[in-house]
């Protein structure tokens, strides 16, 4: 650990305690704010001397909070907006702590005004302090070198070198790279330890030997040197560990969404498709009676045939906005020739590669069809595949048979869990994502789930639902 972070490190604990300080006489000197601009009596006098015996009190418990909350992390690197964040959620722990302890003791004070001012106070002066301490350690790490950790790169795959590139283009990052060899052979480690000085190692290649890698590992430790290495993809999976016939054994975890993640999802699920139902039912309504009024002898509502989890054919409801002589669908009397017609569509139009297929200015669209499709209006009868339970707000998307046909055998993975109205795929790309990145979106989310994951997947669908594709 560098000497600079450790002293800035410490000085953030003081400067926070002051400018919690000043934020609580800053709030006492415009207490008066609200009664003046009401032109109203004061309604209490406190004394400033008590005031203060209280704040010096209270602020040492706000510090508390911040260190709980991971603000004295010693690390030159830390991101600004992470921290900012962190304060505004450790001073709001704080407030409401206070609101409770003068709830219990109502002889402090019971100004309204000054809780929240001296909140909002806080928040401001403590980023505002350490925005300062960050531009001020991010100069001397940038212009003087203070700080900086020469890190030796160890391999010679690809992923060594884009580490390589990246700490040469973003200096702020705090790394100097030393040197970078192939291999892990300690004399020319400690030759190069000696010439040049490492504080960190950075492993990038994992077919280093057991035995050169243990004694590796005990000359960094040795050493005080910082170890790390880039993981293979089993490495960062998910796993538990247990013990067998005495031995230790590990299991792989493949999804998170398994017992008690499996029957929260479902809860969030029936709980938001409800409230969704209810929300835009107007839009459906409105949506329904114009689909009807363009084509009165064609069904409203379009059955789509897709695959859901471990395999399963579903129905996907959606609102109908192709013109019905070019819907696949079995009720449709010319289901052949709208089948011929859509291969010839995809064959000549499609802009996607890969299983999945896109038509661009897709011919076969009614006119009310070209509005609900282009906002994505055609989607939201799904709400009750979610309520039925074939479908999840967020997951993977559902796709066709013939689309799964020409999955490859690990894509097949998508298939794990049940399939959701929007993704991470969805919020970030929509269909201009190739299908590859889509996968590797999808795979991630499957692998990381968790119910604040999905709530942040419905929330930034809000915003891209009705843009227009």
């Amino acid at each position: 650990m560098k000497k600079s972070e450790l002293f800035f490190s410490a000085i953030q604990v003081p400067a926070d305690f002051l400018m919690i300080v000043l934020a609580a006489v800053s709030a006492f000197l415009i207490r008066d704010i609200p009664q003046i601009l009401a032109l109203k009596a004061k309604l209490y006098d406190f004394p400033f001397e008590s005031y203060m015996k209280i704040i010096l009190i209270v602020a040492p418990f706000f510090i508390l909070i911040y260190a709980m909350e991971g603000l004295y992390d010693i690390r030159a690197t830390r991101k600004f907006w992470k921290d900012a964040l962190k304060v505004f959620a450790a001073t709001s722990i704080g407030l409401f702590i206070i609101i409770v302890a003068i709830f219990l003791k109502r002889e402090w004070f019971s100004s309204r005004f000054i809780i929240l001012a001296g909140w909002a106070l806080a928040i401001f002066y403590v980023v505002f302090a350490r925005l300062i301490l960050h531009y001020i350690q991010k100069w001397l790490l940038k212009n003087k070198g203070i700080g900086v950790h020469r890190v030796l790169l160890i391999g010679r795959n690809g992923k060594m070198k884009r580490i390589k590139d990246l700490i040469k283009r973003k200096p702020g990052l705090g790394y100097k790279i030393v040197e970078a060899i192939g291999t892990a052979h300690l004399k020319m480690i400690k030759k190069i330890k000696k010439q040049k000085g490492i504080d960190e190692i950075i492993l990038c290649e994992p077919s280093i030997p057991d035995d050169e890698l243990e004694k590796l590992i005990d000359f960094c430790a040795i050493n005080n040197i910082a170890y790390k290495f880039i993981p293979t993809t089993l490495q960062t999976s998910r796993f538990e560990t247990g013990v067998l016939n005495g031995d230790p054994i590990i299991e792989i975890k493949h999804t998170p969404l398994d017992g008690w993640g499996k029957i929260i999802k479902r809860v969030f699920d029936i709980v938001g498709s409800l409230i969704l139902i209810i929300l835009f039912s107007p839009i459906m309504i409105i949506t329904a009676i114009l689909i009807k009024l363009e084509d009165r002898k064609a069904p409203v509502i379009y059955k789509n045939e897709r695959i859901g989890s471990d395999g399963e054919k579903i129905i996907v409801y959606k609102f109908r906005y192709m013109k019905w002589a070019h819907c696949i669908n079995k009720d449709n009397a010319n289901l052949k020739k709208a089948l011929d017609y859509e291969k010839q569509l995809i064959k000549k139009m499609s802009v996607r590669q890969g299983p999945l297929y896109k038509i661009k200015n897709d011919p076969r669209k009614t006119k009310v069809g070209k509005i609900i499709e282009r906002y994505s209006i055609d989607e939201l009868p799904q709400f009750f595949n979610v309520l039925k339970g074939d479908m999840s707000l967020a997951g993977p998307r559902p796709h066709q048979k013939r689309e799964v046909e020409k999955y490859r055998e690990y894509h097949r993975r998508l298939l794990t869990i049940k399939p959701g109205i929007s993704g991470l795929a969805q919020i970030s790309g929509r269909s201009d994502l190739n299908f590859e990145d889509e996968y590797k979106m999808d795979l991630y989310y499957i692998e990381n789930w968790s119910l604040w994951l999905d709530i942040q997947i419905c929330l930034k669908t809000v915003g891209v639902l009705f843009k227009r594709r």
